[in-house]
């Protein structure tokens, strides 16, 4: 059983898939991809997830270096993706797993995961974001609601280069969840249980 989990930032999506996965009994993978990622082209995981989450991330990538010689030895954008696939791909191929996001629906289209879109309304997102006690609560709720677009436009942007669907499309996958004004730990039973019988049936 694989479980993929496309996400709107703030959503609520990685804390459902780390749920899921205990739920579940199944590996979990999330920032454990970027961090092998960083372990094969020895750059750091904040310089990576910038890159690979930005919709201009060649552009990142040739900006956050001093000289043109080091651009040189440092991979655009698309082949950081390639090898993040491929990292995606080994992980899948080790067993039953949760994957939360970096289109890994599309990726291991042939594996026929368990595809799942968590979605929620802006202030939701703005109030989870708040609520998580990281630098994001150091932000207005103006800029906090720029910074969720822009990550949202990265996200459907890097989707487009492994899926024929755009991102969030309803035919992309087997469920979606509103989780506007839900908490995420009183859903995952139900979700199990929906995903067992989906199996099952």
């Amino acid at each position: 059983m694989i479980i993929t989990i496309s996400r709107e930032f703030g959503s609520g999506g990685r804390e459902l898939g780390k749920r899921l996965a205990d739920e579940l009994g199944l590996a979990y993978y999330d920032r454990e991809i970027l961090t092998e990622l960083s372990r094969q082209e020895g750059l750091s995981e904040d310089y990576l997830e910038k890159v690979l989450e930005s919709p201009s991330g060649i552009g990142y990538a040739i900006s956050y270096s001093r000289s043109f010689a080091m651009i040189q030895n440092i991979d655009t954008a698309p082949q950081l993706l390639a090898k993040q696939h491929n990292i995606i791909k080994m992980l899948a191929r080790k067993g039953d797993c949760v994957i939360v996001g970096r289109g890994a629906d599309a990726i291991l289209k042939e594996y026929k995961p368990f595809r799942i879109f968590v979605h929620a309304d802006m202030q939701s997102r703005i109030q989870r974001c708040v609520s998580r006690g990281t630098k994001d609560e150091d932000l207005s709720e103006k800029a906090l609601q720029k910074k969720i677009k822009k990550i949202d436009k990265a996200r459907a942007e890097n989707y487009e280069f492994v899926s024929e669907l755009p991102w969030g499309d309803k035919r992309a996958y087997d469920l979606i969840i509103n989780t506007t004004d839900l908490e995420i730990k009183g859903i995952v039973p139900a979700v199990a249980s929906y995903i067992r019988a989906w199996l099952d049936r």
